[in-house]
């Protein structure tokens, strides 16, 4: 069949999309790769009534208004979108729909230092307003470049939550270990987490068929795939983004909310043109 609408990412702004299109009674397929940004987290937070419940959870129940409304959800990697829109998924299969919803997040890359990749998510951190209520007052250490802004202005901010807070010039750490961080020079800093600065990669090589791809975010944190109006809509007709491939930054409860305005914006788009007035 062919669908009205494609959600691509089934993180909050897809699920959401979703849920305004089926509501709109619009035909939705979600196909989500099931490699959310926020997996490790043990929870979200700044969402106003879902304070604290796990992502797996949100997603579930994500998913689950998404069939209510008669939407369909399946599992699967896009390595391709061709005008038309013919999607090919990494098992071969093909799906079509007549507009496209891209919500396919973006992939933190973290600093190339040992240990860290491994509690990411855990005793490493990287959003005060995620996680700095969680580990208020503990020990924390920000990795960082001494003098650079960024490191600065996470030093001011991060010491909102805890007075004990250390900065760690990062080619100056040979491994993050349990207990703290392994300096160079052997010296074990004992630390109860770590604070690092990621590099945002937009989860949209598969957008190249469509002429559209992922380029660097104007402030420099990574790339983005951008939109030419709030509604999420971009320069290939009939394609929206929305959520952290369009807003690298946004949280939770934000990317939900660009997820509804693009599914407002494609169940309009959708509408059949107004009769001619005599």
């Amino acid at each position: 069949m062919t669908y009205d609408v494609i959600v691509i990412g089934g993180g909050p702004a897809g699920l959401s999309g979703a849920v305004a299109l089926g509501r709109a009674l619009r035909s939705v397929l979600v196909i989500d790769s099931g490699e959310g940004r926020n997996a490790p987290a043990e929870g979200i937070h700044n969402f106003l009534t879902r304070d604290g419940m796990t992502p797996a959870e949100f997603r579930a129940a994500g998913r689950a208004e998404v069939e209510k409304y008669g939407g369909k959800v399946i599992e699967g990697e896009v390595v391709s979108a061709v005008p038309g829109f013919e999607v090919t998924l990494a098992d071969g299969s093909v799906h079509r729909a007549r507009r496209l919803l891209v919500t396919a997040g973006v992939v933190d890359v973290l600093p190339d230092v040992p240990g860290l990749t491994e509690r990411w998510g855990s005793t490493v951190l990287h959003c005060p307003y995620c996680h700095g209520y969680e580990v208020r007052g503990k020990a924390i250490g920000v990795i960082g470049t001494p003098g650079e802004e960024m490191t600065d202005h996470k030093m001011r901010l991060w010491a909102q939550w805890s007075p004990d807070l250390r900065l760690l010039a990062q080619d100056e750490i040979a491994a993050v270990e349990e207990g703290g961080v392994r300096m160079t020079d052997g010296t074990l800093v004992a630390r109860d987490y770590l604070v690092v600065t990621t590099r945002l990669e937009a989860r949209g090589g598969f957008l190249a068929t469509l002429g559209l791809e992922p380029v660097e975010h104007p402030m420099g944190i990574g790339t983005y795939v951008p939109a030419t109006d709030p509604t999420g809509r971009t320069a290939v007709d009939g394609v929206w983004v929305a959520g952290n491939i369009a807003d690298p930054m946004a949280q939770v409860i934000t990317s939900a909310a660009a997820g509804l305005t693009a599914g407002a914006m494609i169940n309009a788009d959708l509408l059949p043109p107004a009769p001619d007035k005599q």
